[in-house]
């Protein structure tokens, strides 16, 4: 019964690897969708990654400390029912075409991922054979990665229409017509997201009725520090010179993809006179391909290759890739921007390992969230992406993740000399 047990659970923490993963990838189809739909400039429809990133910022110690009371099972059910409800909350914000209602409801789904990435990173490791704790942390990711693909692919088939106004087109409409057309564009989001909010709510009830085994991760060590003051323990970490590098790594690592994920279809547009079907259709699953199947090759080559070296020369190629998309143009510039997401692929779970390879057991669930917290990046940079665009153009822009790849070589160049790298966990 036990063994059951937990390959159901097993089973059902795998799915909100891809739950999430499908939700954080509908961004860049929602970005270029409500610009068009809300009659945005690029700053304002970036806004879209803060909404969501800032929850993964403000939510991740909060969902920590709730389920230390109610349990890993009680912090899942919460995160997925707020993450349903904010789905449905699509419907009346498309119905009203009101900007700063979609933003609330993406901070409403957001916040119940950051519950959900908060409990399935530590959770998918302690069930079951410890031995594989590895070998399950991975197939969990592979889920991941197949919703990145999956989720741009969907998004761009049942979300995008595929027609853009010209100025002139726009300025030959009448009032009436121009918001008859706005209107029908802002409500093609309402039955996708009416389905992801039904298919998240089936998956609430299946892991409320599921039995979880009962997981104790906590050594006496790790009880009694946690009776000390928050606020005191947090202050000892932020001393932490390794953990602290981390966190910043990670800042630009998660800023950095959010920019060039979240403007990839308005590049392709602009650069390559690419439809925004042909982008998100077509170009953008391939590239989230890429970042798939990085993840695989790259787990291989960890075998082989010290993981910081391969940091080092990822973050050069990309470099060197970003550089060349800013210079070249037509379809060169995107598939040379496409070649960026196989070289990210690894670094996510590679900057958290190295920032907390040297905490303490009684610190390191604590090390962890202020790690998670730094994907707030993707929460500042790109509305500043936006805003050089908006200055200059969408290319140029693309300097903005060229300085976070520098960000995370200058950190990798600092860890050269660790040698082994325990991967555990990813996003």
């Amino acid at each position: 019964m036990q063994k059951n047990s937990n390959v159901i659970a097993v089973a059902l923490i795998t799915s909100l690897f891809f739950l999430w993963g499908f939700a954080l990838n509908l961004n860049p189809i929602l970005i270029p969708h409500l610009k068009k739909a809300c009659q945005l400039t690029d700053f304002q429809s970036s806004l879209i990654d803060s909404a969501s990133y800032f929850a993964y910022f403000l939510l991740p110690i909060p969902a920590a400390l709730f389920m230390k009371k109610y349990g890993y099972k009680g912090g899942i059910i919460l995160g997925l029912l707020l993450f349903s409800f904010g789905a449905m909350l699509f419907v009346p914000a498309a119905a009203a075409r009101n900007y700063a209602f979609f933003l609330g409801a993406l901070f409403i789904v957001f916040s119940g991922m950051a519950f959900l990435e908060t409990a399935a990173n530590p959770l998918i490791t302690v069930l079951g054979d410890p031995d594989k704790a590895t070998q399950r942390i991975n197939f969990a990711q592979s889920f991941n990665g197949l919703a990145a693909t999956v989720g741009p692919l969907l998004g761009g088939l049942f979300i995008l229409s595929g027609k853009n106004l010209t100025a002139a087109e726009e300025n030959a409409m009448s009032p009436e017509v121009l918001k008859q057309y706005l209107d029908k564009e802002a409500s093609s989001v309402q039955i996708p997201y009416i389905v992801i909010s039904l298919v998240v709510l089936t998956v609430a009830i299946l892991v409320w009725r599921t039995a979880f085994p009962v997981i104790n991760e906590e050594s006496g060590e790790e009880i009694n520090d946690e009776r000390r003051p928050l606020s005191a323990r947090i202050g000892e970490l932020l001393k932490n010179k390794q953990l602290m590098s981390g966190v910043l790594a990670e800042f630009f690592y998660v800023g950095g993809q959010a920019c060039v994920s979240s403007f990839f279809i308005r590049f392709s547009e602009k650069v390559a006179g690419l439809s925004e079907k042909d982008a998100s259709t077509i170009y953008l699953p391939l590239a989230f391909l890429g970042f798939m199947s990085g993840r695989f090759i790259g787990t291989l080559l960890m075998r082989y290759f010290n993981p910081v070296k391969l940091l080092v020369t990822y973050a050069v190629i990309n470099i060197i890739l970003i550089i060349s998309a800013v210079n070249l143009s037509g379809s060169a510039a995107v598939y040379t921007l496409m070649a960026v997401w196989f070289f990210m692929s690894i670094m996510f779970p590679t900057i958290f390992s190295l920032s907390i390879r040297d905490l303490t057991a009684k610190t390191k669930k604590l090390g962890s969230s202020l790690v998670i917290m730094g994907i707030v990046g993707g929460a500042i940079m790109p509305p500043i992406m936006g805003r050089v665009s908006d200055m200059f153009n969408i290319q140029v822009a693309y300097l903005v993740p060229g300085i976070s790849f520098v960000a995370i070589l200058w950190f990798a160049l600092k860890n050269l000399k660790v040698k082994k790298v325990e991967i555990v966990a990813g996003h």
